[in-house]
């Protein structure tokens, strides 16, 4: 939205946050970002103000139009659809935000803008950053540490419908918490097929037997870097047992300090987000928002050791190997094999031609942020670790 308003030459309201999912938390913007820093950073690129003038009503349907833009868009449409509304209305308010802007097909000049909101304005506060920092130094000084984005929490489930592993009575609450929420498009959904497409996030067992493939030690320090997780510590009981030194934001701070972010899962998230970018390895269990950026980030940190499933292949090896298909000696073979190339490293990100949801995310991969950028300007044919 920042690249939007730079390319319109308008004035940008501090943005307002969903308060309507599942977590209901009331974090504002300000709550999680430091908004000083946000404003002044980039008052060379766009004005930004913290609220919307009182001269404007928000209600007001003859000055303030309330959109949602059309989903990866470029330059043309905001210039040709966008711009011209503003002879009629005073105020647009984008109600959807995410998404709304073209991975590829960008200027290098609005992707540059976009570099420098991500790893320059956006800073967290200054208490979410001590605490955040708090939390890795406790885990340095264990030793070297995995963060395993493990996104196992009720909402994922729900939304997306997987329910491998589950009872049916588990089953039927989801089914029921996704037809609670209508702006949840999909309500029936065959979660078999699904997984077997890769479209679902491991499950805490699977996870266990595909760390304990890709070689990693029972002694390994693995922090979840995750919410609540669905069957609470009964789910996580085989991927304990599997690495003892499991542990989470709660188990290495007091409750004192943990206290104020209680109940705001966005700033509970931004503590996650400082200790995934700075492990030793990061590991997502299901490639969503949070896991595209702290893969993007490590990128930008000096490629950091950032490890991507292939849920698809992986799916498939775990059910031959508990259909006793295939040896375990088989299965680690293959699971290294298919995750060879899978280990984050410098490419150009790979473009799909009308099919932006299945292309790299510009902030999965952004490298005009990086020092290879000039290998990638211009090009269609690209290099990439999927």
């Amino acid at each position: 939205m920042v690249a939007v308003a730079r390319l319109l030459n308008l004035t940008m309201v501090v943005p307002e946050l969903d308060k309507r999912s599942f977590w209901a938390d009331q974090s504002n913007f300000g709550d999680i970002f430091d908004v000083r820093h946000f404003i002044t950073s980039l008052r060379d690129e766009v004005r930004i103000v913290k609220r919307l003038p009182k001269r404007f009503s928000p209600t007001d349907s003859s000055t303030t139009l309330d959109m949602s833009p059309v989903s990866w868009s470029d330059e043309k449409y905001y210039l040709h659809q966008i711009s011209p509304l503003f002879s009629k209305y005073k105020v647009i308010h984008f109600n959807k935000t995410d998404a709304r802007l073209a991975n590829n097909g960008i200027s290098t000049e609005l992707q540059l803008v976009r570099c420098r909101v991500n790893f320059h304005a956006l800073k967290f506060t200054p208490q979410i950053e001590a605490l955040g920092n708090k939390l890795v130094q406790k885990l340095r000084d264990k030793g070297s540490f995995v963060a395993l984005h493990l996104r196992y929490e009720m909402d994922m489930l729900a939304f997306s419908g997987c329910n491998h592993g589950l009872n049916p009575e588990e089953a039927e609450e989801l089914k029921r918490m996704r037809y609670a929420y209508p702006w949840w498009r999909d309500k029936e959904i065959d979660s078999k097929t699904k997984r077997s497409e890769g479209l679902c996030p491991l499950t805490p067992e699977e996870t266990s037997l595909v760390l304990k493939a890709l070689g990693f030690e029972k002694d390994t320090l693995i922090y979840i870097a995750a919410g609540e997780i669905y069957g609470g510590e009964k789910r996580l009981k085989p991927l304990r047992a599997a690495f003892p030194k499991l542990v989470r934001k709660e188990m290495l701070l007091d409750s004192e300090p943990l206290r104020q972010f209680q109940n705001h899962s966005s700033q509970m998230a931004a503590l996650d987000f400082i200790v995934s970018t700075a492990s030793d390895v990061f590991l997502p269990t299901f490639d969503g928002n949070m896991a595209k950026l702290v893969e993007g980030h490590r990128r930008f940190l000096g490629f950091r050791k950032s490890v991507l499933p292939d849920r698809r292949k992986l799916v498939e090896l775990i059910d031959l190997y508990n259909n006793k298909t295939i040896s375990w000696e088989n299965f680690t073979f293959s699971v290294q094999e298919v995750h060879r190339g899978r280990v984050v490293q410098p490419s150009c990100r790979r473009k799909l031609e009308n099919k932006p949801k299945e292309e790299d995310y510009f902030y999965a991969n952004p490298h005009e942020c990086l020092a290879n950028s000039s290998l990638c300007s211009g090009s269609k044919d690209t290099v990439t670790v999927r």
